[in-house]
């Protein structure tokens, strides 16, 4: 399915993606995912879509355990639990899931759980962030 993006995230995606490209990181997948995107400006960004710097609440559907994520840059992802960065490829699968749709998460071991998004705890743009 096509997904959302503010034209701001997409802009600093992009200059990411040619970075991160130039020090031989695989960007595949999120190049990929902004292909098939929806570019809107930030004020029309849909405030049920996670959006950069968006904090979500997940349901595992496997455990019935509710987690709590924040999508961000790689300079960002400081290893703290909750974070994860838009290089990562769940990060990159998580960008413009909207409440309500799923993704599986890939763990160790082989496993993977379903993370249903219930809720949008904080977006920038529902925010009034839209310069950020």
């Amino acid at each position: 399915p096509t997904i959302v993006m503010s034209r701001l995230d997409y802009d600093r995606i992009e200059a990411l993606i040619e970075s991160a490209n130039e020090r031989g990181v695989d960007t595949s997948a999120l190049e990929a995912e902004i292909t098939r995107a929806d570019v809107v400006e930030p004020a029309q960004m849909p405030g049920d879509v996670i959006s950069m710097n968006s904090t979500a609440r997940f349901l595992d559907e496997n455990s019935g355990e509710e987690r709590e994520l924040t999508l961000v840059y790689p300079r960002d992802a400081t290893g703290e639990a909750g974070r994860v960065s838009i290089l990562a490829p769940v990060g990159s699968a998580l960008l413009g899931l909207r409440v309500g749709q799923s993704i599986d998460w890939p763990m160790s071991g082989n496993r993977t759980i379903n993370l249903r998004v219930l809720s949008i705890k904080y977006q920038p743009e529902a925010a009034g962030e839209l310069h950020r």
